[in-house]
């Protein structure tokens, strides 16, 4: 049991919750972070596809990197990551259709998130699965938590509502508070995003 909460894996789990943290550090997969963030209910299933999709694919690829040549080592990568997204967009059009299609295509375009490449190339392709597991996690609820945030944000001062349940009373309304439009434009999830990161930078990270 310790071997499997080692130094190192631990650092692998929480770094990218912090030290490491895939959209407030290093900048990247903020596409999708724009893109999906409107409302709580399709952040928190694009956060949780995503994390798992980097996990599996982390251990898959992990198990075979010693046995896949290096020149197709990305065409490879891309097969399990593809495969790996249709089973996810399969079982989400099964049991959750509603969100399937507020995702759309974002589901899809999981496939190019350079934070899913960029951990199979930089870690499963030099660690083993159970270290390269935890990677897939960390990186991926790392990414989960920012879209919760902006989200949760934007659909409480843009609806006045979280999980589509009204949280702002009425009375509110009638003493003519007014839901701020703008929060459900694409422009405020880049602002709020670029304010997350500051408060990330300002008071939670310090450089290793």
């Amino acid at each position: 049991m310790s071997k499997l909460f080692s130094k190192q894996n631990k650092e692998a789990l929480g770094n990218p919750l912090n030290l490491d943290h895939p959209i407030l550090v290093q900048v990247l997969g903020i596409c999708s972070a724009l893109a999906v963030t409107s409302q709580l209910k399709p952040a928190i299933v694009m956060g949780l596809a995503v994390t798992i999709i980097t996990a599996f694919a982390n251990v898959i690829i992990s198990i075979l990197r010693n046995t896949i040549p290096n020149r197709i080592r990305i065409i490879v990568q891309l097969v399990v990551v593809a495969a790996l997204v249709t089973i996810v967009s399969q079982i989400l059009k099964a049991f959750a259709y509603d969100v399937s299609v507020q995702l759309s295509v974002y589901v899809g375009l999981i496939i190019t998130n350079c934070i899913l490449m960029g951990r199979l190339e930089a870690f499963a392709m030099m660690n083993k699965p159970w270290p390269s597991f935890l990677d897939g996690i960390g990186n991926g609820l790392g990414y989960a938590m920012v879209l919760i945030v902006v989200a949760a944000v934007r659909e409480l001062l843009g609806r006045g509502t979280l999980l589509g349940l009204t949280i702002i009373p009425q009375s509110f309304y009638g003493c003519g508070y007014m839901n701020n439009g703008m929060m459900t434009m694409p422009a405020m999830a880049l602002i709020l995003l670029g304010c997350v990161i500051w408060i990330h930078r300002a008071y939670f990270y310090k450089e290793k």
